[in-house]
């Protein structure tokens, strides 16, 4: 029998110092970045009852799910996602709170994704939710803050990261819009999603074949080569022609020049291919890139009907920023090394106490202060971690050594 005590599952792995280290780097920029936004920290069980990822199967089939059974025999999942959680928590102990609701949170989702080999099972993310309008002030605010991690992440490392970033725009409405309208079974329907989001040509155009020649089918067949500047929308009013289709454009073009007026030098892109697999979105799609990374470090978008699932029927946007993916792209430009002690004290047998009282003395100075647990070596342990100051404590009381 093969025995699994000496590697972890697949789609996780462990993190060292310095990839430990460039995590924190992300999550405390972004931290800063929500908190001087007025967003809240939440935090959300790791372990939730099935039922809140099940409302509707289509957000998250049940097969990409680490389910488990408490001690009640009562079906549970490990968080597949934060946005769903925080819903529940919004619609239940946040319900009579003043709106909007500023949240954010820093935590980990797993997702089994058995199809997309090296994808992570485990993501640490970290994220915004703003709840409680449908005002277009609300997604310009989310996707300030996404430009925002896009262009000042990096600011703490010290060598500037010289990267491009990228930030895609698209409305899901659209592909709602025409797959109302095709003739199709739910499971044509989604593979043609899927299609599209890989912008696989050659299949969508073998899949859309079956269905036939028809306004709706040619729409379809353009949808994923309609990206880029501003010109998208000129060039999608003449693929449609159709006036609701038009009427979200015109509100995407609009919130287009809006958020180019903002981005600097982020590169700003309208995808009206983006149809996020993730089904709860309602209208905008976002997501953003930065150079060293293929797929998306950002993704977000409007969830206007999901708190409706937990009872609570008020519109929400938010995104989330995978923590993982933006270290890793930091970790090409700047590697942190490990900062030595600035002290190590060392104690004789039978002066540990006064050892413990001196550390303890410096550390309220500002210092790192490290104990040598082998006082005979305390030199050698010194040079070797490049510490700079010992202090050796015994029947003579403290001398410090300067090396």
């Amino acid at each position: 029998m093969r025995r699994y005590d000496l590697i972890t599952p697949e789609g996780t792995r462990d993190y060292l110092f310095e990839e430990c280290a460039l995590k924190r780097i992300v999550e405390n920029r972004t931290r800063e970045i929500f908190k001087s936004m007025g967003y809240s920290r939440l935090i959300t069980p790791g372990l939730e009852f099935y039922d809140v990822f099940s409302l509707n199967s289509r957000y998250f089939p049940q097969e990409e799910l680490c389910k488990l059974t408490d001690q009640k025999g009562r079906l549970m999942v490990v968080r597949p996602d934060s946005t769903m959680p925080i819903a529940r928590v919004a619609a239940t102990r946040l319900k009579d709170a003043p709106l909007p609701l500023r949240l954010y949170y820093t935590q980990p989702v797993y997702n089994f994704a058995p199809s997309l080999k090296g994808r992570s099972t485990e993501v640490h993310q970290t994220g915004i939710e703003l709840i409680g309008s449908e005002s277009r002030m609300a997604d310009v605010e989310v996707i300030s803050a996404a430009l925002s991690v896009l262009s000042t992440v990096g600011k703490d490392v010290p060598v500037k990261l010289g990267m491009n970033c990228s930030l895609e725009l698209g409305d899901v409405r659209i592909f709602r819009e025409l797959m109302h309208r095709l003739t199709a079974t739910p499971a044509q329907k989604e593979e043609i999603r899927d299609l599209i989001e890989a912008k696989n040509y050659p299949a969508l155009n073998d899949m859309l074949d079956k269905l036939g020649d028809d306004r709706i089918t040619r729409a379809l067949r353009k949808l994923p080569t309609l990206f880029g500047g501003e010109e998208v929308f000129a060039r999608a009013a003449e693929v449609f022609q159709d006036e609701r289709i038009q009427a979200i454009l015109d509100s995407m073009q609009a919130l287009y020049r809006t958020i180019r007026s903002l981005a600097g030098e982020t590169n700003v892109i309208v995808d009206l291919g983006l149809v996020n697999k993730t089904d709860y979105y309602t209208g905008l799609v976002i997501k953003g890139y930065m150079e060293g990374y293929g797929e998306e470090v950002i993704s977000g978008g409007r969830y206007d009907k999901l708190l409706a699932d937990f009872g609570y029927d008020v519109p929400a946007v938010g995104m989330a920023v995978n923590v993982d993916a933006v270290a890793n792209v930091i970790g090409k430009k700047y590697a942190p090394r490990a900062v030595p002690a600035d002290v190590l004290v060392a104690a004789e047998a039978g002066y540990e106490a006064a050892a413990v009282l001196c550390a303890d003395k410096l550390r309220e100075t500002g210092l790192c202060v490290e104990y040598a647990l082998d006082a005979e070596s305390a030199e050698e342990h010194a040079r070797t971690r490049g510490i700079a100051r010992l202090i050796r404590i015994g029947a003579e009381g403290e001398k410090e050594v300067v090396l």
